[in-house]
C-alpha cells in the first residue's frame, strides 16, 4: 500500500478511537436543532457512521486535485440534504450513512490503487 494511504488510513484510525459522545464528527451535538443531527447524536451506531464518515472526506478532500475536491463537495453537499429528509429515523439514516459510506470507500480505494502522487 502506498506509504500516504497508510499514514491516510492510520489518521482515519486513530480520528475513529479518539472521537467523544458529546460531538459527531461532522456537527457540534450541543448545537443540533435538526431531527437528524439529534438522532445522530443520540444514537451510538449513527454517530460512528458520522465519524467516519466525516474522516473519509476530510481526508479525500485533502488528496484529490481541485476538480475532484469540488465534485466531493458538491457531492456531500447533496448527500446531506438527502440525509435530512430521513428527520429522526433512524433506519432511513442508518441506510443513509450506509450508501454514503460505500461511496466515499469506493473513491479512497480507487486513489489508493493510483498510488503515490
Amino acid at each position: 500500500m502506498p506509504p500516504i494511504v497508510t499514514s491516510a488510513l492510520a489518521g482515519l484510525a486513530m480520528a475513529l478511537l479518539a472521537t467523544g459522545t458529546a460531538r459527531a464528527a461532522s456537527f457540534p451535538c450541543d448545537k443540533a436543532e435538526a431531527a437528524d443531527e439529534r438522532a445522530i447524536c443520540a444514537t451510538l451506531a449513527l454517530n460512528d457512521r458520522d465519524v467516519e464518515m466525516s474522516t473519509r472526506f476530510e481526508i479525500l478532500r485533502a488528496m484529490l486535485p481541485m476538480g475532484g475536491n469540488a465534485k466531493l463537495r458538491e457531492d456531500q453537499e447533496t448527500w446531506l440534504a438527502e440525509r435530512r429528509t430521513c428527520g429522526a429515523d433512524v433506519a432511513c439514516l442508518t441506510q443513509a450513512y450506509d450508501g454514503r459510506l460505500k461511496t466515499l470507500r469506493a473513491v479512497f480505494s480507487e486513489f489508493a490503487k493510483q498510488g503515490p502522487l
